[in-house]
């Protein structure tokens, strides 16, 4: 599958994306053709504003397959977007385009033209309106996957919450030893078929120090279980760990994944030991789904002050399969 081509939905219109991609372009040459699927007049808008010069490809989907796509051009899938827009910032209008631009990307792979998509920034919560958790819940969904993993990965280091963006009161109600197994697998199969290793997976603990007050301790009765099990399979898993603890360098040392219970506590820790240098990759997907490790940032669109270091690391992944 080597050089098939990148297609990027760029996502939030009014974001750092294009100030990000025009950085990632200029700081060196990738094998695979990079497609953007995204409104060509704001491309050229956001060209002028950062004085970027590059030429621009217009193409449809029906190119890609005619190889009409090439290295030394900005390829471009033109998704209209309304230009009261530009006027009126309309939440309706912004919604539609992401949807319609996601739609292109979607039936690119589903007619066998590539298996690699990165998506830019998304403000999930205007966007997904509370109908999925985020945007892993939305693109699974949108192909009928039910078992999947945000792993935010750093060839270091990585990191997979059990459950991703539910408030802490929710949590645990939703940790169960299927779900635990099932994230087990899924990083499993992704190290072995991708990076080439059998990984060493550490799971934290819920509670502070896996202690509880309470008589019924999540720990003892669905964590560490559920990694024993797993441990007899096969799998190189260990645990509970406490979460304020196992990432101590010492510690983070011995292992290649570190599983947490819920969204924060396992984010916070690996964006303070790599900031940007980190993606995020949705697992047990039939393609490769990459996003940048941070949001829009839409107080910071158009200052050329945006670190793209994220959405590098996710074409350089992308560009070597």
């Amino acid at each position: 599958m080597k050089n098939k081509p990148i297609i990027i939905v760029a996502g939030q219109p009014n974001s750092i994306f294009f100030e990000i991609l025009f950085k990632s372009i200029k700081y060196k040459k990738y094998k695979s053709p990079i497609i953007i699927i995204a409104s060509l007049k704001l491309l050229n808008l956001q060209m002028k504003k950062f004085q970027f010069k590059m030429a621009v490809n217009s193409i449809n989907s029906q190119d890609i397959s005619n190889k009409k796509i090439n290295n030394q051009s900005i390829n471009i899938i033109n998704v209209k977007l309304d230009d009261h827009y530009y006027s009126k910032k309309k939440l309706d209008l912004v919604n539609q385009y992401i949807f319609q631009s996601f739609e292109v990307a979607f039936k690119i792979i589903k007619m066998g033209l590539t298996n690699k998509m990165i998506n830019g920034p998304i403000n999930k919560d205007t966007f997904l309106n509370k109908k999925f958790l985020g945007m892993t819940e939305y693109i699974s969904n949108k192909f009928g996957i039910k078992k999947n993993a945000m792993l935010i990965y750093n060839k270091k280091l990585s990191v997979c919450p059990l459950t991703t963006h539910l408030p802490l009161k929710i949590v645990p109600k939703k940790i169960g030893k299927k779900l635990i197994l099932e994230k087990i697998i899924l990083i499993n199969n992704f190290y072995k078929n991708e990076i080439g290793i059998t990984p060493k997976i550490a799971v934290t603990g819920l509670n502070p120090h896996c202690e509880s007050v309470l008589k019924n301790n999540e720990d003892k009765i669905i964590v560490a279980p559920t990694i024993k099990k797993a441990f007899k399979l096969g799998y190189k898993v260990f645990g509970p760990f406490s979460a304020d603890t196992i990432f101590q360098k010492n510690n983070r040392s011995q292992f290649d994944v570190i599983i947490g219970m819920y969204h924060d506590q396992v984010l916070a820790p690996i964006k303070t030991l790599f900031e940007f240098d980190a993606i995020n990759i949705t697992l047990g997907l039939p393609f490769y789904r990459i996003s940048p490790d941070h949001g829009p940032n839409e107080k910071m669109s158009g200052m050329n002050l945006s670190e793209p270091l994220s959405l590098i690391r996710a074409i350089e992944f992308l560009d070597k399969n």
